[in-house]
């Protein structure tokens, strides 16, 4: 092997060595502010870039954005970031937040910066795997022991059973969310009424609160309220790992309903970056094999199928099926059909929500 292939090989090895640290390190004590997480300076450099995200991924970029600026390519770009619900942070970007790199929960909040011309129309085909760099699963986070005995979907509309999940009309996780038992009852959007029927149901009878965004939801659910919390697993991993240091009336389990969503995230490039180059250099370590193993580890499932293979002990869990948006006829139809101003769940929101 040559010398300069050795010394990248340890390079990438102590960087990825590093951040995993850092990774563990969060768990214990969660993020950071916006150009400092845990501590580290993140905002320093000739370069910079504004990265506009939706909530849940901060704990994730808290230590692949680090992992970055360890490397080349990186080493001379500083970063401010912004974390909010997805639909409101697309909002944002559409009338003029500073954006240099975005990433939203749903695809359709990508859209509306293709509508705006501030995201070009390819940008699909401008990274790998439809540039969605890593994803979750939905998953049903409950108090630690599972006193309500949850395991399926029908376990969250039994009598006296509270269910925290977001507001779809501001967050994308909510779409996800709801998206599973919807998934699971309509078996896969052949009989939509059942699928629609469950989620009335749902929020009817058993959602209480509407937090903005998915980590708006978890600290709901952290504070006390309801007994099963609809999140993403990477949000259920986050939470598991408190445990060992949080008090008795805190700590958590999480299932895997047999039949459940596959999430995908997916990020793009801002048009009118001022320096496009360092976008895209951010964007392309997201896929890379260090870049992916931080994801892994941060509790985000990796689209690199060698990582996913090696990582594959770190999400537990049996999935029968795993629906996905295209099994449902993708987002364009999805999304018009249940989320828009006249889908079916945003009307049953309007008629059901907080009664």
């Amino acid at each position: 092997m040559r010398t300069g292939t050795i010394q990248r090989a340890a390079v990438k090895a102590a960087c990825v060595t590093a951040a995993l640290a850092l990774v563990a390190a969060l768990a214990g004590c969660g993020g950071g502010s916006t150009d400092r997480p845990d501590g580290i300076d993140i905002s320093s450099g000739s370069r910079h870039l504004n990265l506009v995200a939706y909530a849940t991924p901060k704990v994730g970029f808290d230590v692949v954005i680090p992992g970055f600026r360890a490397t080349p390519e990186g080493s001379d770009i500083g970063f401010s970031q912004s974390y909010g619900a997805s639909g409101d942070q697309s909002r944002k970007v559409a009338r003029g937040l500073p954006a240099d790199v975005v990433n939203f929960s749903v695809e359709p909040d990508v859209t509306r910066l293709v509508k705006a011309g501030v995201v070009d129309k390819d940008w699909q085909t401008q990274a790998p795997n439809k540039s969605i760099p890593f994803g979750s699963v939905v998953a049903l986070v409950v108090r630690q022991g599972n006193p309500k005995n949850i395991h399926t979907w029908d376990d969250l509309l039994r009598p006296g059973v509270e269910v925290v999940t977001p507001n779809p009309g501001s967050s994308g996780s909510a779409k996800w969310n709801l998206l599973a038992p919807y998934a699971a009852k309509s078996h896969g959007g052949k009989d939509p009424q059942a699928g629609l029927d469950y989620v009335r149901e749902l929020v009817r009878d058993h959602v209480k609160v509407l937090p903005k965004s998915g980590r708006e939801a978890t600290s709901a659910f952290q504070q006390g309220q309801g007994d099963v919390l609809i999140s993403y697993e990477n949000e259920a991993i986050m939470l598991s790992r408190k445990n060992a240091t949080s008090p008795q009336a805190d700590r958590i389990d999480y299932v895997l309903p047999e039949v459940t969503f596959k999430i995908e995230n997916p990020v793009a490039v801002v048009n009118t970056s001022t320096d496009i180059p360092a976008a895209r250099s951010f964007v392309d370590y997201l896929f890379s094999v260090p870049g992916q193993e931080l994801w892994a580890h941060a509790g985000f499932r990796p689209v690199d199928p060698a990582v996913a293979a090696a990582t594959a002990h770190l999400f537990p869990g049996h999935i029968a099926k795993l629906w996905t948006i295209d099994d449902l006829g993708g987002w364009k139809k999805v999304d018009k059909q249940l989320f828009g101003s006249d889908g079916a769940v945003s009307k049953i929101y309007d008629q059901e929500a907080g009664r």
